[in-house]
């Protein structure tokens, strides 16, 4: 596999034009150029034979949509295909104040929460920051982006694989998608999803970068944490909320959990009421979730009324929380499902359904 130019930040950009001897403008169009999203073969305000000469050294094309799946509500589920022959995937999700894409930041997951189909069969490798901004470039291109306007709106690392556990690729990808000189989203229109590895959220509060920082809590106690997500045996949730307070200290940034109801473990109006005490008085925000089922997991979300009621013992008890719209559901919309339906036809298996 050859490099990713998508990699390489403007100064980055502007040191490769110094070392093949181009003039320093000739940087500037490449960083337009792959702002389009566009393959590298397809440079065309490059001279034929700059574009050669970037081929010898970088890929074509790092990030392609092998497959789309459309919903009724707009929602557009993708699966990309890498230039080493891995596959991730990634959402478009349509709102009246914009469009969210849901990115990946790893191929596969080592996590394995009990409620994701991304961790199925384990971590493949760490996507480097130019794949992970490549998914945006394609989608903001297919949704219809211009040079004055972006197609994508707003960001969440929510896709397969965890953010933190491919930290140094991550905060760069941040950098060149944040940066003035490239897609220019704000900060503040970026939310991180994390399981909860402490260390890497103090990082993350030093880096500068004030991106909305989102924990999948999904329990009121450890012991039941740790059930669902091994992560739980190395933080406990006592040390997550500590990160959470450094985190909203460092950046004045509310910090928000995800919740997601299962039902006959976390979803009655007892596990409302303990959440609630936990939370209570903090500077967040609850995202409940009606849990999307993977069937190889063997768990079930809980009921519409169900899922109404337990907002409304937060809502009663002074707890910020607002209950997730459900999107794509009939597409798969689960972050890891429509990859390993892929992977288990290429296996011959039947395919995999359903996530969180």
């Amino acid at each position: 596999m050859k490099a990713v130019l998508q990699d390489l930040s403007g100064e980055e950009l502007l040191s490769l034009a110094e070392e093949w001897g181009l003039p320093r403008y000739r940087a500037g169009q490449i960083a337009r150029a792959a702002a389009r999203g566009a393959r590298l073969s397809e440079f065309f305000e490059l001279p034929a034979a700059l574009r050669e000469k970037l081929l010898c050294r970088f890929e074509d094309e790092p990030v392609r949509i092998r497959e789309v799946l459309s919903a009724a509500d707009g929602t557009e589920k993708y699966l990309f295909s890498l230039a080493d022959g891995g596959v991730v995937e990634g959402v478009l999700m349509r709102y009246k104040y914009g469009n969210t894409q849901c990115v990946s930041t790893q191929v596969g997951c080592r996590m394995n929460c009990a409620f994701c189909a991304s961790g199925l069969g384990g971590l493949v490798r760490d996507l480097s920051a130019g794949e992970i901004l490549a998914q945006v470039l394609v989608v903001n291109a297919r949704a219809g982006a211009t040079p004055a306007k972006r197609a994508v709106t707003n960001l969440v690392l929510m896709g397969s694989g965890e953010p933190l556990d491919n930290y140094e690729n991550v905060v760069k990808f941040l950098r060149l998608v944040t940066a003035e000189n490239g897609l220019n989203i704000s900060a503040r229109n970026i939310s991180l999803s994390t399981c909860g590895i402490v260390p890497k959220m103090y990082a993350l509060a030093e880096e500068g970068l004030p991106v909305n920082l989102t924990v999948s809590l999904h329990a009121v106690t450890d012991a039941e944490r740790a059930r669902t997500m091994p992560v739980a045996k190395a933080y406990k949730i006592a040390d997550i909320l500590k990160a959470c307070s450094y985190y909203f200290e460092k950046t004045g940034r509310r910090y928000i959990f995800e919740y997601a109801l299962i039902e006959g473990e976390n979803a009655d109006e007892a596990h409302a009421e303990a959440l609630a005490a936990l939370l209570k008085g903090r500077p967040c925000h609850v995202n409940l979730i009606r849990l999307n089922e993977v069937k190889e997991r063997g768990l079930r979300g809980t009921s519409e009324k169900a899922a109404y009621r337990f907002l409304g013992v937060l809502e009663k008890r002074g707890v910020s929380a607002t209950l997730r719209r459900r999107t794509g559901a009939e597409i798969g919309g689960a972050c890891g499902q429509l990859r390993a339906a892929r992977l288990a036809e290429q296996k011959g298996e039947e395919n995999p359904s359903r996530g969180e």
